[in-house]
């Protein structure tokens, strides 16, 4: 379903002010922060419009709109299609800057990349070793502050989404890209719809694999973390 030039512009405002924010969005609030060169009134009739077409959802209690799965996944090709960048000059990789190459297939350096990966996404990140077994988690203090667990619902649920995730993740297929996104209905393993995952398959220069992934709410940081996991696979493709 087609939508206009401007509708594109306030829904991708609409997603990355939600991202930020967690609170429902006003067409007031896009006016005053990006001075859009229209009314609030004639913002009100585009959100209406996106709403129709599926792309926007409005709360019960609040006059503003928040992102569908639909408007999550416009947002995600938009930026595969624009280009993804990487972290190399961040700070990412530092912690293993001095590694010796002989550490680079060991446990301790998969837990240093996994516990890297969680506090630069501010989520769960996960780490998949198949010719191990093993699957190292971080991150959950980080994924649990978000607002969306004040919910114990929601909370539980995610629960149940994790190890739904970890008792299916030697199934999981990452596709023939480096990098597969699952926005909440789309997860091939969980019912769950309020959460999103990005999974890739990385492989060591020694041709040892893993499966990496971050977990969180479909409101995640989109952008920083597909840039994150994007940064992954050339780290080990160079290293």
């Amino acid at each position: 379903m087609n939508i206009t030039e401007r509708q594109n512009l306030i829904l991708e405002k609409i997603v990355r002010d939600y991202i930020n924010l967690a609170q429902p969005i006003s067409s007031e609030f896009l006016q005053e922060k990006h001075n859009f060169d229209v009314s609030p009134a004639t913002i009100r009739n585009e959100m209406q419009e996106l709403t129709e077409k599926g792309f926007l959802l409005q709360p019960h209690t609040s006059a503003g709109r928040i992102p569908t799965d639909k408007a999550y996944r416009l947002f995600v090709d938009k930026l595969f299609e624009e280009g993804i960048n990487d972290f190399k000059n961040n700070g990412f990789f530092s912690a293993f800057e001095n590694m010796e190459r002989e550490m680079e297939d060991s446990l301790v350096f998969f837990q240093i990349l996994t516990k890297k990966l969680a506090d630069f996404s501010s989520g769960l990140a996960l780490n998949y070793l198949p010719e191990e077994k093993i699957l190292l988690k971080e991150g959950w203090s980080n994924v649990l502050n978000e607002p969306e667990f004040k919910s114990i619902d929601l909370f539980k649920d995610f629960m149940d989404t994790v190890d739904n995730f970890e008792k299916n993740i030697d199934s999981f297929d990452c596709g023939n890209s480096k990098m597969n996104i699952y926005i909440g209905r789309e997860n091939p393993i969980s019912k769950s719809k309020n959460f999103s995952v990005i999974i890739s398959q990385c492989t060591s220069p020694k041709g040892k694999k893993s499966k990496v992934a971050l977990l969180g709410p479909k409101r995640m940081a989109y952008q920083k973390n597909i840039n994150l996991i994007n940064s992954l696979t050339k780290f080990f493709d160079e290293f």
